[in-house]
């Protein structure tokens, strides 16, 4: 799979390029801990090397085609904080043509990249590496009469990589899939939860025990576990205070299964049952995500996506009581923004809010099989809202399915996870 990514990768630099990708470095937490180690996403999608402190180097027209730059093997160092690969294991168990120690890279830098056309390299992220590039490259402008031609151009390689990423084949897909089962069986043990007094990081507990017990490294992202007014706050992750009965609870929370993530939200009723202005508000959420997701389809966009969302929002809204006018005209001035104020989708994949460009030469992207995104409407009513009408603050609702693009239509990745209103009571009761 690497093997192959890495080919189509060469395959799309110009002549006589040389293209350098560096690995994530440990993260200091505080003192001497570091955070758990986590592979840059591109670096992973082309080696599948997950250790830290290291560097691919790939030559369009030269071999070896592909080197790698790592930590040496260190018995010692080994000891305190795990095996390493090693030069050898980069050769043998990564397949690169040849690896050499990662100090080793700046002293081998001038001879890496002596005579490239294109030098494809992200600037700004090690200000060493950096440095080194630039003064490499001046001196080879100053001895020109010798006949050494710098490079022509820096060039950033996420244009070509993440253009590869945007699509992802069926290995991917199917890992894809297998995170939204454990995703689905996570948020089932999170919904039994889901009664007066329990507390929100109870859940967010039971959340992560079931996303590692099932095999996968975590949380995707920080899990939002919000009651009441909490659920009006869109990246809440205090995730601290008791539920209150007759509440709604929102819960965003996905896991990452080798690298990829699932991204789920669904509202649950603290209590078991919806009610009220808060199964009001639920309805018109989940009649404007069904509407989304039929809209799924090849060469439809996700700005045409957003627009069915945010039509069927308003419509609701204005049904319910919550905004009032003409639908056209609170389209059409965004005043529907004070309760819907993001996006409907975003990318999914290696990265929660995955790698790919949204438009085409100033246009919406048309989707196209293999592309994975979520879909995922809003209300949110602020709990001081005085514009609101006092039914209705301090709810919000938020519905979000993980979508992927097939030939005659979409997947929905996360359907198992019920989102009726009587689904997800029996869920509940069960």
């Amino acid at each position: 799979m690497h093997a192959e990514r890495r080919q189509r990768f060469l395959d799309a630099l110009s002549p006589g390029a040389v293209a350098i990708v560096r690995g994530a470095k440990l993260v200091t937490r505080s003192a001497d801990t570091e955070y758990p180690f986590r592979q840059d996403s591109d670096f992973w999608y082309l080696t599948g090397f997950d250790h830290p402190s290291a560097v691919a180097v790939f030559r369009k027209d030269e071999s070896p085609a592909f080197t790698l730059f790592v930590e040496p093997r260190d018995k010692a160092a080994e000891t305190w904080t795990g095996y390493r690969p090693g030069i050898e294991g980069a050769v043998s168990d990564y397949g690169a043509d040849e690896a050499y120690e990662i100090a080793s890279l700046l002293p081998k830098l001038e001879e890496i990249v002596g005579g490239a056309t294109r030098i494809h390299h992200v600037l700004g992220r090690d200000a060493t590496l950096d440095a080194r590039l630039l003064e490499i490259q001046e001196t080879t402008r100053l001895r020109s009469r010798t006949g050494q031609v710098p490079a022509e151009a820096f060039v950033d390689p996420r244009h070509i990589l993440h253009e590869m990423r945007l699509f992802k084949e069926e290995a991917e897909l199917e890992t894809m899939r297998r995170a939204a089962a454990i995703s689905a069986e996570a948020h089932r043990e999170a919904a039994r939860l889901a009664h007066a007094g329990t507390n929100e990081y109870e859940i967010e507990a039971v959340l992560d025990y079931t996303f590692r017990r099932r095999g996968a490294s975590g949380p995707a992202y920080g899990s939002i576990v919000g009651g009441g007014r909490n659920a009006t706050i869109l990246h809440y992750i205090q995730n601290d205070q008791p539920l209150v009965d007759g509440d709604l609870l929102l819960i965003d929370a996905g896991c990452e299964l080798a690298g990829y993530a699932s991204d789920v939200t669904r509202t649950y009723p603290v209590g078991g049952r919806y009610a009220g202005a808060s199964r009001e508000v639920y309805d018109v959420v989940l009649a404007a995500q069904e509407a989304s997701l039929e809209a799924c389809r090849p060469g439809a966009t996700l700005e045409a996506i957003h627009d069915t969302a945010v039509r069927r929002l308003v419509e609701g809204m204005v049904d319910v009581g919550l905004l009032s006018g003409s639908a056209d005209d609170l389209v059409e001035s965004g005043a529907y923004q004070r309760y819907y104020m993001h996006r409907t989708s975003h990318w999914l994949g290696l990265d929660v809010h995955d790698v790919g460009a949204y438009a085409v030469e100033g246009n919406p992207r048309p989707l196209e099989p293999g592309m994975v995104f979520t879909v995922e409407p809003g209300i949110y009513v602020a709990a001081d809202d005085e514009k609101a009408p006092e039914r209705f603050r301090g709810i919000g609702v938020r519905i979000e399915d993980d979508v992927a693009i097939t030939e005659d239509g979409h997947e929905n990745l996360t359907e198992a996870i019920p989102k009726a209103t009587h689904e997800v009571e029996a869920w509940m009761a069960d």
